[in-house]
């Protein structure tokens, strides 16, 4: 089966994107100039304008892209008649491990570091994506509809799930006061995390 070409124009946009993310890891988002931006995409600097009309239109382009892979990577749907606890863990499981990607670690760090001094504008961008349901919140919803959790407030449930495992595999890392977890440590985590949130919110066999 052959694949479509890409176009100039979408190689170009590729190599901006790519561009972006090396630099503003290495010089953050202020150290980063369109020049610099076109000089290491090999385009004009016009050319990216035309695709991204200022750093943090690009930037959060990354966010969203992030945003975009973590639906795709975390797919852990629920299986009714199934335990519990085993799909809770698989979910977190894939959750941790996809916060804890360096990827995702990187572009964290240049999201927050830029807008650290404006959390308004950061909070309104975040809640443009974060808005948009997640492999969590339809995980939660099904258990709900089948009885199987008693939750009244999804969205809260979903906020504490998150809270517990970025507690360990997310801000000690952030702020580089911890090593990234071990396998063995995300599995535990992700073990934990679900043993306590059952225990608050799964419905009580008779």
């Amino acid at each position: 089966m052959e694949t479509e070409k890409k176009s100039r124009s979408e190689l170009k946009r590729e190599a901006i994107i790519a561009a972006a993310k090396k630099a503003f890891k290495e010089f953050g988002v202020q150290g980063t100039s369109m020049d610099k931006l076109a000089e290491l995409a090999q385009v004009s600097k016009r050319t990216v304008y035309n695709h991204f009309a200022t750093k943090e239109a690009l930037l959060m382009y990354l966010v969203a892209e992030l945003w975009q892979k973590a639906e795709t990577q975390v797919n852990v749907e629920y299986q009714q008649g199934t335990m519990l606890k085993p799909q809770l863990v698989a979910l977190l499981k894939a959750e941790i491990d996809f916060i804890c990607a360096e990827e995702h670690m990187d572009v964290t760090k240049v999201a927050i570091g830029h807008f650290f001094y404006n959390s308004e504008a950061l909070q309104k961008e975040f809640e443009k994506i974060s808005c948009q349901e997640n492999a969590i919140i339809r995980w939660l919803n099904c258990a709900i509809e089948d009885r199987k959790l008693a939750i009244e407030d999804v969205d809260f449930a979903s906020d504490q799930l998150h809270g517990l495992i970025k507690a360990r595999c997310f801000w000690p890392q952030l702020f580089q006061m911890e090593d990234g977890l071990s396998e063995e440590k995300r599995q535990v985590l992700a073990n934990e995390t679900a043993e306590m949130f059952l225990a608050r919110y799964q419905t009580k066999t008779k």
